[in-house]
């Protein structure tokens, strides 16, 4: 290696480093210390069906119900209806789960799809908690796959445990229909989800989760990412504090409507990914071994 070219490597390894540690610093010092747990009142109540005002249940009560399934929405006048008829007549056929209900929990303030999931989980009843999208792409009777997955992992530690669906053996199908572009970032969000992150779990992100409720008290606690990249640092969480988690083949369609916008959503996610790893790194975020309550 010529002195020129040694210099050249020196140099870059030196600008890598030095930019390696800038972002660090950036990442440590922007970090908000402990999760956003704060509900504002309005949010503590929902309208009964007489329009009056009843308080929300919280997560650490004992259950009352078998299963809660939490929906975040966001304008979605056009898919929530057809999920939400789906879910229900499907609920309804089973004599060991029933719908007495359908709760509307209002946010004050926007805080991402992470940030609504948790206040619903938050507020629900069920012994074991359901995370389903609002645009239905995810076919609801999937629950028994996610069920089957849970009772596989038994015995649970601390009666935690986590089934996640996934879409990961539809993955070739859709790689035939999408752009080289969108194929490459695909792979790489993978990629740094495996390498910063998360490993063992093909498909993160699919919205089709099933908790225990012991689990999903024990994340969401400790979860900081409200929007996008959320999936990943529960499931960082989890792997933490040793939560068997079943990745679940399921159905999967895609929906028109998504607010994904390819290239910037993902940039987004990527540099989340690479915070949260910065973070927990640094010392900014810490996970504690006792549960943390609202």
């Amino acid at each position: 290696m010529t002195p020129l070219l040694l210099q050249l490597v020196v140099l870059g390894a030196a600008l890598a480093a030095a930019a390696l540690i800038l972002v660090s610093f950036v990442a440590f010092i922007t970090a908000m210390k402990t999760p956003h747990l704060h509900r504002h009142d309005d949010e503590k109540f929902f309208l009964n069906d007489k329009g009056q005002k009843e308080t929300l249940p919280s997560i650490w009560d004992p259950p009352t119900k078998q299963l809660s399934v939490v929906v975040p929405s966001y304008n979605e006048e056009k898919r929530l209806p057809v999920m939400m008829d789906e879910a229900l007549s499907y609920l309804e056929k089973r004599q060991k789960y029933g719908s007495d209900k359908v709760r509307v929990l209002t946010l004050v303030k926007n805080r991402g799809k992470g940030g609504a999931i948790r206040m619903g989980i938050f507020s629900s009843r069920g012994k074991k908690i359901l995370m389903a999208d609002a645009d239905g792409a995810t076919k609801f009777s999937d629950i028994d796959k996610l069920e089957k997955g849970l009772e596989e992992l038994r015995p649970w530690p601390d009666n935690m445990a986590i089934a996640c669906g996934s879409r990961a053996h539809l993955e070739k199908e859709s790689i035939a229909q999408r752009s080289y572009f969108r194929t490459l970032l695909m792979y790489g969000f993978h990629f740094l989800v495996w390498f910063l992150c998360v490993r063992g779990i093909r498909d993160t992100q699919c919205g089709f989760k099933l908790f225990t409720r012991e689990a999903a008290s024990w994340t969401f606690s400790s979860l900081h990412i409200e929007r996008w990249a959320f999936d990943v640092e529960l499931l960082y969480i989890a792997q933490f504090f040793k939560i068997p988690i079943a990745e679940v083949a399921v159905n999967w369609t895609e929906i028109e409507g998504s607010k994904l916008v390819p290239f910037w959503s993902w940039l987004q996610m990527g540099k989340d990914l690479l915070f949260i790893r910065l973070r927990y790194l640094t010392g900014a975020w810490r996970l504690e071994k006792t549960r943390k309550k609202n």
